[in-house]
């Protein structure tokens, strides 16, 4: 039986989203782990796909009436048996061979019509993510955009790091600026136009990214607009930018961007955080738009976790994202 891909009619991205009492239509997804930790320092979010696994994200998925693959992990180098590198790029050749095979396997999986769900991994695993994704519509002569939500900006270089931990650096990857053996996944940089690329939570960012956000010219939703705006002002503003002219945008949720009181899990924790229901309300303005290609969760951490908090959490707003309702 020959599958097909599911293809929805663009919405007006001026207009708002309806709102139906029943969750979306069932969805083709497809599960990717990427248990990849070689971009950080602090070890454990290699553990992350398994915690998500463990949580339900499966069954949760399927109660909601989407059709779920578990696509397996993809493989990674162990930090012990490599040398680090470049001390200002750790780990760069490594973490580079695993996103080419992540992006292709995200290609196959779009081509196979599905959506594709990662689970990270420290973010650095996006820049296949986003790579695989914005080359499948690039082969239709589309673009995409990208809602990246995060305590961080990611907009660090090899230049600009003072750590050299490479997944402080995916952003400006998928922005052009950066470090270019990520950048040039199949051969095409940027991945995603500024103008279609939103930063959403940020709350910690380093004095050389602000000088790169301003470069790349993205927009940037710290969380004291968020505090002054509200949640759902924000997204909405996220969304149409995100998604502006385009197929649609892929959303990359980095656990740290929830407060430590709710996700102590993460492998960069900041206080100050979203709340439980802003989380929730983010993603389920999300599910109301019905444009997300893509999703993933990163940065879970299990070894710093309680009792799998972190997890059942990420697990709460992916199928939240994916359509669950509170009526």
């Amino acid at each position: 039986m020959v599958e097909t891909a599911i293809i929805e009619k663009k919405p007006d991205v001026a207009a708002k989203p309806v709102r139906t009492a029943k969750s979306s239509h069932g969805k083709n997804i497809r599960v990717i782990g990427v248990p990849l930790d070689l971009g950080q320092s602090r070890r454990g979010v290699d553990m992350g796909p398994s915690a998500v696994r463990v949580a339900g994200l499966e069954a949760r998925l399927e109660a909601l009436g989407h059709d779920v693959e578990e696509g397996g992990n993809i493989p990674v180098a162990i930090a012990e048996q490599k040398k680090e590198g470049q001390p200002n790029a750790k780990y760069l050749k490594e973490i580079t061979a695993t996103c080419i095979k992540h992006a292709e396997l995200i290609v196959k999986t779009l081509e196979a019509g599905k959506i594709p769900l990662v689970l990270g991994g420290d973010h650095s695993v996006a820049a296949g993510t986003v790579a695989g994704v914005a080359e499948f519509e690039r082969r239709k002569n589309e673009k995409i955009g990208l809602i990246w939500i995060d305590a961080h900006a990611d907009m660090n270089t090899p230049e600009t790091s003072p750590s050299g931990n490479v997944h402080g650096m995916p952003l400006a990857a998928l922005v052009g600026l950066g470090p270019p053996e990520l950048a040039n996944i199949f051969d095409f940089s940027p991945k995603v136009a500024a103008e279609n690329c939103v930063l959403v939570g940020a709350r910690d960012i380093d004095a050389a990214e602000k000088e790169n956000i301003r470069k790349a010219g993205i927009e940037v939703f710290t969380m004291r607009d968020i505090d002054e705006r509200g949640m759902r002002a924000i997204m909405e503003e996220a969304l149409r930018l995100a998604g502006r002219d385009t197929a649609g945008y892929h959303v990359s949720l980095d656990m740290d961007w929830i407060d430590p009181e709710d996700a102590p899990g993460v492998g960069t924790p900041v206080r100050g955080g979203a709340t439980y229901r802003e989380a929730h309300l983010a993603m389920e303005i999300i599910a109301d738009h019905a444009r997300m290609l893509s999703f993933e969760i990163v940065e879970v951490n299990p070894v710093i976790d309680e009792h799998n908090q972190t997890a059942d959490l990420a697990v709460e707003l992916a199928i939240s994202a994916f359509g669950k309702k509170i009526l």
